[in-house]
């Protein structure tokens, strides 16, 4: 059987950088074939946070620069992806790229969502037809446009003898629910901050980009006052569909709750903040999923010992990461994006209106030709 090869883009809203990766579908199990990583330069990631920070106003020549620097990083991933990979770019039947996100508004009037990368740059520069912008077509049907992984991760993940939850921990923490029974509607969501606030504290306050393992928070201790007013925020009552992004749970955010409380060891902010992640992801499995089997860990959080053992101590069920089922953690959500353009490329739908409370199923994204 001829291969089925297609790149997943994906650059999320931790803003470290670039996942590039490169699938095969031919078989009913997909392949991972080969994975490039290429982090944001300090200069890139200050544009993409000045611009997602910017909120009411914003240079139209500073976006304009941005959405074609990006597209042209995602093409040189593309090509120095296929190059590690000796493959063809002819072989390719198609990219799909998420982009960057900038600014997710769902519930706003008229709702938005906004990703930038220039797509029509990456199909030019790699000779490879691109699917992206998949988001917008989802809150035209009325959808929230997120979560969108929760299709493929029932093509990739379902089982028809354990109840499963994936949890992905990027900036943003969501989750989907598998049950055994395929014909039970799936559930999936946006629970609130996996690293976002993390990362922001521990820059804030050490000048490095991210906790590594949780070394950091786990010199600190739970604040549980703290902790007990963040979590007091209405999103984490309010009931899926839903979702959220950093420009809600933002510094801002973070800021005004801590003005409202006394001051704390910046360490056990940062430990708070982590419990905050690990609770709100506890808190939605337990309430929504109590008969879960196992829970299956992906995306950046994963490396977070001090997260992990925070979910571990407060969810009696196996946690365990995906590469049990053959995809590394990392590599996720690129594979979700490859999977969806594929399903745009041959004219079927790719969202769960059930999750994102689209009005029906359609097809996601814009397709630019090679």
């Amino acid at each position: 059987m001829a291969a089925e090869y297609y790149i997943g883009l994906m650059s999320g809203t931790s803003v470290d950088g670039i996942d590039a990766g490169l699938y095969d579908f031919s078989k009913s199990q997909a392949q991972v074939i080969d994975f490039y990583y290429q982090p944001y330069s300090q200069e890139i990631k200050q544009k993409i946070h000045a611009l997602c920070n910017a909120h009411q106003t914003l240079s139209l020549s500073d976006f304009g620069e941005l959405d074609s620097l990006l597209g042209t990083l995602y093409a040189e991933a593309c090509i120095a992806l296929l190059k590690q990979s000796n493959i063809n770019a002819s072989e390719i039947k198609a990219i799909g790229s998420h982009g960057q996100t900038i600014y997710h508004s769902p519930c706003s009037s008229p709702p938005f969502t906004l990703q930038i990368g220039d797509p029509s740059i990456i199909s030019q520069k790699t000779g490879i037809t691109t699917v992206a912008d998949f988001r917008r077509k989802d809150i035209a049907a009325g959808g929230q446009g997120a979560p969108l992984v929760p299709a493929f991760h029932r093509a990739l993940f379902h089982s028809p003898t354990e109840n499963r939850v994936i949890v992905n921990i990027g900036g943003i923490a969501n989750l989907t629910l598998l049950p055994t029974d395929p014909q039970q509607n799936i559930l999936g969501f946006d629970t609130g901050p996996g690293n976002t606030l993390m990362d922001y504290w521990i820059s804030a306050h050490q000048n490095i980009h991210y906790d590594v393992n949780g070394q950091w928070a786990a010199t600190g201790e739970v604040q549980p006052e703290l902790l007990k007013h963040l979590k007091s925020d209405a999103y984490f009552f309010a009931l899926p569909p839903k979702s959220t992004g950093p420009e809600y749970f933002s510094a801002t955010w973070l800021n005004n709750k801590l003005a409202e409380l006394p001051i704390y060891k910046t360490e056990d902010v940062q430990r708070s903040l982590c419990q905050l992640s690990a609770e709100t992801i506890s808190d939605a499995i337990q309430q929504l999923a109590p008969e879960t089997d196992k829970v299956f860990i992906c995306g950046g959080g994963i490396h977070n010992q001090t997260l992990l053992q925070a979910l571990k101590q407060l969810l009696n069920m196996p946690i365990v990461s995906s590469e049990t089922e053959g995809v590394h953690p990392d590599q996720v959500e690129a594979m979700a994006f490859a999977w969806l353009a594929k399903r745009t490329m041959q004219g079927l739908t790719g969202n769960l209106p059930r999750v994102t409370g689209a009005k029906e199923a359609v097809i996601l994204g814009g397709i630019y030709q090679a």
